[in-house]
């Protein structure tokens, strides 16, 4: 979704443009103990966001920076434990967690870069 709107620096994930086409990013937002850690992602020129958190057992995702992909990009991968989710809904299509899904983050993009809604809670510290 693309909205104009003002720029709020504290929500902001990365410009669209580090996001090329079927690319996938981590992020941290927020500060203290407990920020946000997500993951944007762009599948047919939506862009998508999710909480990098493993509904199995609560681990990020990814154990590398921006390694989210399997190998033939078509699905999002738990390197914990091997779930696997479709990418433009966050279901789990097989793994440990079958069935449930990763939680989503409203994105919005303002001005040429990705953000977090406004609607959403940043943690505090």
């Amino acid at each position: 979704m693309t909205e104009k709107a003002e720029l709020d620096v504290a929500r902001v994930i990365c410009s669209l443009a580090e996001l090329p086409e079927g690319s996938c990013r981590g992020f941290t937002l927020g500060v203290g103990d407990w920020p946000l850690h997500g993951l944007v992602l762009r599948v047919a020129g939506e862009v998508r966001g999710f909480i990098n958190r493993c509904p199995h057992a609560g681990h990020p995702l990814n154990l590398r920076p921006h390694r989210f992909f399997t190998a033939d990009g078509l699905l999002i991968l738990c390197n914990s434990h091997g779930a696997l989710f479709e990418r433009d809904t966050g279901y789990c299509v097989a793994g440990p967690c079958a069935g449930q899904s990763l939680a989503a983050l409203p994105i919005t993009i303002v001005g040429g870069f990705v953000l977090l809604a406004q609607d959403y809670p940043l943690p505090e510290p």
